[in-house]
């Protein structure tokens, strides 16, 4: 004779979400601890110490200052107003692929420095280029 439990039979199942979950954990868990325990290593390399090497101008490019009081300056040298036009004009005939390098004190007023690049632009200088540091003092 067969007795019946009164506790019903469950076959017994495995999850695999769970699975999936723990083993995603793990590879992280792992890939982090890796990580973390390179150690970059590189080859000791000497470099050569900065030494401010004087280099001879280019004579390609044009240094033009422009100071306060709408004071112009060429390659450091004092050019009166209405001599810059003329000076440009000059260098652009010796070489036409001449280059000008503007930069302006911090009391130079805009208008000049505007005023000076229409300039180098009538001449028909087309490589200009702009220094956004402050500007070495000129010689007086």
């Amino acid at each position: 004779m067969k007795v019946s439990s009164p506790i019903p039979h469950k076959k017994a199942r495995i999850e695999i979400i769970p699975l999936i979950d723990i083993m995603f954990f793990l590879l992280a868990s792992f890939m982090m601890v890796s990580l973390s325990q390179t150690h970059m290593k590189g080859i000791r390399v000497n470099l050569p110490s900065p030494v401010a090497a004087v280099q001879p101008p280019d004579p390609t490019v044009v240094q033009v200052q422009v100071l306060s009081g709408n004071a112009t300056y060429i390659n450091r040298g004092y050019i009166p107003d209405d001599q810059v036009k003329p000076t440009l004009q000059r260098l652009f005939q010796e070489n036409p692929g001449v280059k000008v390098s503007i930069s302006a004190d911090k009391e130079a007023l805009h208008g000049d420095v505007i005023t000076l690049l229409d300039r180098v632009r009538d001449v028909g200088i087309t490589k200009i280029g702009y220094q956004i540091k402050a500007a070495p003092p000129a010689p007086h």
